[in-house]
């Protein structure tokens, strides 16, 4: 797991106040209604797997890509990392950007899979 430094876990810290974070039942909910699922890593952390069906946007595309990706501003958008950081920094990032149902799955993709059956994430797409 990627160590963050202080700053970077004070600013997601910040972020979680301003978002609203989901279990990973309350995803596996909105993934079965269709979700559009964020996934911010990296593709390589994507390509050693994630939830089926979600789309990759590691945060370094993030700002030139969000757009063109998910048009639609008032869409319902579902972001993750690896623990839970990382996606809170998006969905705070796509609340800026005017998008207006945006939440994170508390805890990651960690969370998600300790959470229920692994089934529900590829491996080595």
């Amino acid at each position: 797991m990627a160590e963050h430094d202080e700053e970077f876990l004070r600013r997601a810290a910040q972020a979680k106040t301003r978002i609203v974070q989901i279990s990973p039942q309350q995803a596996r909910a909105q993934i079965a209604e269709g979700v559009t699922l964020l996934d911010v890593r990296s593709d390589a952390e994507f390509h050693e797997g994630h939830i089926e069906g979600a789309l990759n946007l590691s945060a370094d595309e993030f700002a030139s890509r969000i757009e063109t990706l998910l048009p639609d501003k008032q869409a319902p958008v579902v972001c993750y990392c690896r623990g839970g950081n990382r996606g809170a920094l998006a969905a705070d990032k796509l609340q800026q950007l005017g998008y207006t149902q945006v939440s994170s799955i508390e805890g990651g993709l960690s969370a998600f899979l300790a959470d229920g059956d692994c089934a529900d994430a590829a491996r080595e797409k």
